[in-house]
């Protein structure tokens, strides 16, 4: 299950944070990732075009908070994700050091 939400800003530019399940690497097996873009549906398209293709946004459950706002308005892509761990989640990194999947390993010799 997917939570997040989105903060619009002054400029009219928003900022989308989204709370997924890691491709891998992550130690409870959930990132945050924040998302700059002129609207949702390109903030969305975004992290599809990265391999998160079952990435929607419904409702405004978990918005960005403050800090996260200022993370991703100075990155800059625009686009940053870390560990969602609660005790020490760690600094933020840009969407090319993201996690991907592992290749299963060729049947066969």
């Amino acid at each position: 299950m997917t939570g997040g939400g989105y903060a619009r800003q002054p400029d009219g530019s928003v900022v989308v944070a989204l709370s997924l399940t890691g491709p891998g690497g992550a130690q409870d097996g959930r990132i945050r990732v924040l998302v700059r873009a002129q609207n949702r549906a390109r903030a969305l398209t975004r992290l599809r075009n990265l391999g998160l293709r079952a990435v929607y946004l419904r409702g405004n459950a978990e918005p960005p908070t403050p800090d996260e706002v200022t993370a991703v308005l100075h990155h800059p892509d625009g686009l940053v994700w870390r560990e969602a761990v609660a005790a020490d989640p760690g600094f933020w990194q840009p969407a090319t050091m993201l996690p991907r999947p592992r290749a299963a390993a060729p049947a066969g010799g």
